[in-house]
């Protein structure tokens, strides 16, 4: 065998310390740009509140995260360095590579006159991730960006459930590809629960309630499992585990999505006498992660509604007969709508617009042939995520379709009844 020369062995030497040095400059700069944002959440059920503690860490950190409160739920800040609290903003400012902030959460929160949407007992606590940490906007150098935990501290014999799978007893890896400061988000359940997990069509799907109470969970199961899958045909990015809270009175009574999760109230049917479903059209905002500009309400609560009913009929769950006699009722209701351009979408406006966007959809399907159809505009604003318009209703048809259509026009909308 041919053994290396010594100018050979040396270059191989001076090449592998070379490749060893630029990987270390790598990972150390992959360091720089990473800090931890440890958050620990103290579950107090005897004073209704939970102790939130944020712990960074790293070779830089933000220099300046300023958070949007709610003063009536977000009270007692400190931190151990420079802290301005101001009616509706607390603006922190973290030095060196430690910075700690600590406040209090009030758990109670009524949803006007008709119940609670988080709120404590002795025995459990509902509430939204989102709320516990409120919105937050960070400074920081170009490129750096958080790895953040989740703790939660809880009472003896309690169980905590999240949208997060969890990594270990209470805690959980907190990860949005699309902000570099993450948060917790998505409803969430603590105390003396009970649970229900199956695997649908690829989804991890888990319908949790407080011990006790008259919440039939596996009914709710065999529901998505006779209808997620028709969703999932259309939405294919949807969440790969989602979480179902549910609960009776205080709570309100109806139903409320977030990131990968949803509150439902314990006594809302799976499907209502008007051949709707609460559980189904809160599933689909949670698919879509969408949001409308100051008129376009009605496109977010059209599309929830109308792949509501779809999902029904498409999984055979409802008949067609029935199915005609939903849209039927939607018919009857709409008349009550003036107009789709409205700041919120109340149940006639929604009603109107699930008419519109069938329209939308029977002319997709002509000009192409059907070779493509709502779903395809459908999937595709669930892609971009985020504020959504008319404007871009119109744009995505309009690539599919090879032209403006004509369900799509305003004045088209508007003259609809």
């Amino acid at each position: 065998m041919h053994e290396p020369s010594f100018r050979q062995t040396s270059s191989l030497i001076l090449l592998s310390c070379w490749a060893l040095a630029c990987w270390s400059v790598q990972a150390h700069a992959a360091d720089d740009d990473r800090y931890e944002a440890a958050y620990h959440a103290a579950l107090r059920p005897d004073s209704g509140v939970i102790e939130v503690e944020l712990n960074l860490s790293g070779e830089r950190l933000p220099n300046h995260i300023a958070f949007s409160i709610d003063p009536q739920r977000h009270r007692k800040f400190r931190a151990t360095d420079p802290l301005q609290v101001e009616d509706d903003q607390v603006i922190w400012k973290p030095r060196g590579k430690k910075s700690r902030l600590r406040y209090e959460f009030v758990v109670d929160n009524k949803r006007g006159a008709s119940g609670y949407d988080s709120y404590m007992t002795a025995q459990w606590a509902i509430f939204r991730g989102d709320k516990l940490v409120p919105p937050a906007s960070v400074r920081a150098h170009g490129g750096l960006e958080s790895h953040a935990t989740l703790q939660f501290q809880a009472p003896e014999g309690w169980s905590v459930i999240t949208p997060y799978a969890p990594v270990a007893e209470h805690r959980y890896e907190i990860d949005d590809p699309r902000r570099r400061f993450d948060r917790p988000r998505g409803w969430m359940l603590a105390g003396k629960i009970g649970t229900r997990g199956e695997l649908i069509g690829g989804v991890q799907a888990i319908v949790a309630a407080p011990a006790g109470d008259s919440v039939r969970r596996q009914d709710a199961l065999a529901f998505l499992n006779w209808t997620l899958p028709s969703l999932l045909e259309v939405f294919t990015d949807f969440p790969r585990r989602i979480l179902i809270v549910q609960a009776g009175d205080p709570m309100w009574r109806g139903g409320l999505s977030g990131p990968a999760s949803m509150f439902l109230h314990a006594d809302r049917p799976l499907i209502s006498e008007n051949r709707t479903s609460t559980l189904l059209h809160e599933l689909v905002h949670i698919a879509m992660g969408v949001r409308g500009d100051e008129e376009s309400d009605w496109i977010v609560e059209g599309l929830a509604e109308y792949y509501s009913i779809e999902a029904l009929r498409r999984s055979g769950t409802i008949s067609e007969r029935r199915y005609q006699d939903a849209l039927e009722r939607l018919k009857s209701w709409s008349h009550r709508a003036p107009t789709l351009f409205t700041g919120r979408s109340s149940g006639p406006v929604t009603a109107k617009a699930v008419l519109a966007l069938r329209q939308v959809d029977a002319e997709l399907r002509s000009v192409t042939e059907g070779k493509a159809s709502l779903d395809d505009v459908a999937r595709e604003l669930a892609r971009r995520r985020g504020e959504i318009s008319l404007r871009d209703v119109q744009q995505i048809a309009e690539e599919i379709a090879g032209r403006p259509l004509r369900s799509l026009q305003r004045k088209q909308l508007d003259k609809r009844s």
